[in-house]
């Protein structure tokens, strides 16, 4: 690892294991059967046995996110829409082991065929972000929008960091999905189907408030005035008509619990302390970060900007833990820093741990099949119709 790597301060929500039930966790649900215990000397030894006896009727994806004892097991790594992509090009799996969440699991069911199933290790794997927008909420801000006279002239777009429901509403109503990568070709997809970023047509983002806001202003030259966010919990969304009818992006009120720790403090801290620094965000934090960072990009775009740096430049990374860990120890003759002083880990991306991974392919060669994730046929076909329309984008 980077010798100038310093490892933050530890959370109390470091590890989560999942073990039995957790009523608190995002989908309040508990993991059944016996998990191996993580102090079991023999799990490596388990879960090579395994994966080498599911052979090629498993497909084992690892999200950016997971743990390093987790990747030593994926087929491949990536962010969320690679993986639910690379589980589509693989039509022969029998049995799609997905190590990420739950949204991603079910991207990965509606974009495989129906002789596939894909499998959760933990179903406590939710996404705190995904579950800040339901489905009965969503509906009733379009009713909102409707009411306001302004729905006609409104495309949704949702966030990949979404529920397989919130993504049928998007199709269902005209619109599509993007991702971090592609946010900006998205908006302008959409906007382009209400006269243009200079008409008075609306885009209405979901979940994630930052990524729309960021997008708009940094990306299509709107303004933060041309924002209103709509909150769920208030009556109306706690916006008026007439905002409504003023605004451009019409945001969804939810967040990544993650990037949104990370602060400007934390930037000017960071330059303070190292010369020359790079600091590359995500641009699912706030919008006085972004603005107040060298680069902003997703997962994927950070991983190659470390890849096509040059030796002995130095990085200050915000976004989760396990990918700023491991690409430290990736490029050792970078200097590679943590952007918070304390742990910035998706808590519930990390429920899925070895014990959990091994006792489902154990699972699996034992005939059984653990944690299916089957999304309803009617909502699954309104997804596929907006990824579908996601992935006729230029340049997708």
């Amino acid at each position: 690892m980077s010798a100038t790597f310093t490892e933050p301060t530890a959370s109390p929500l470091l590890h989560l294991l999942g073990q039995g039930v957790d009523l608190a966790s995002e989908r309040g649900v508990e993991c059944t059967g016996e998990l191996p215990s993580p102090s079991d000397p023999t799990l490596v030894e388990r879960a090579r046995a395994a994966r080498e006896a599911l052979g090629d009727r498993a497909f084992v994806l690892g999200h950016h996110y997971q743990r390093d004892e987790v990747i030593a097991f994926a087929d491949v790594t990536g962010d969320s829409f690679k993986l639910a992509r690379e589980a589509a090009a693989r039509p022969d799996a029998e049995f799609i082991i997905f190590c990420g969440v739950h949204f991603m699991a079910e991207s990965a069911d509606i974009l495989t065929s129906d002789a596939q199933r894909v499998i959760l290790p933990d179903l406590a794997a939710g996404c705190s972000m995904a579950d800040m927008a339901r489905i009965n909420q969503v509906d009733e801000a379009w009713d909102v929008l409707v009411e306001a006279g302004v729905a006609d002239r409104t495309v949704p777009v949702t966030y990949m960091n979404s529920s397989a429901a919130i993504k049928a509403f998007t199709g269902r109503h005209g619109g599509t999905v993007c991702t971090s990568s592609n946010a900006q070709v998205a908006l302008r997809w959409a906007f382009d189907q209400v006269g243009g970023t200079h008409g008075d047509g609306k885009v209405f983002f979901l979940p994630d408030q930052h990524l729309g806001r960021n997008t708009a202003v940094r990306e299509l030259g709107l303004s933060l005035e041309d924002c209103v966010v709509f909150d769920p919990r208030r009556p109306g969304g706690g916006v008026s008509a007439e905002e409504l009818r003023r605004a451009r992006m019409i945001l969804w009120r939810g967040h990544c619990s993650v990037h949104g720790r990370f602060s400007v403090r934390n930037v000017e801290e960071i330059r303070a302390k190292v010369p020359g620094v790079n600091v590359l965000v995500h641009p699912e934090c706030t919008h006085d970060v972004v603005s107040a960072a060298d680069l902003v990009g997703s997962t994927e775009f950070i991983v190659r900007a470390l890849e096509a740096s040059e030796p002995g430049s130095a990085w200050a990374i915000g976004t989760e833990l396990n990918l700023v860990r491991r690409l430290a120890h990736r490029f050792p003759d970078r200097q590679v820093h943590y952007l918070d002083s304390t742990v910035c880990i998706c808590s519930t991306m990390n429920r899925i741990d070895l014990p959990h991974l091994v006792w489902a392919m154990e699972s699996l060669v034992a005939g059984r099949v653990p944690n299916q994730i089957v999304v309803d046929a009617d909502d699954a076909h309104w997804a596929r119709v907006a990824l579908d329309q996601m992935l006729a984008l230029p340049g997708i």
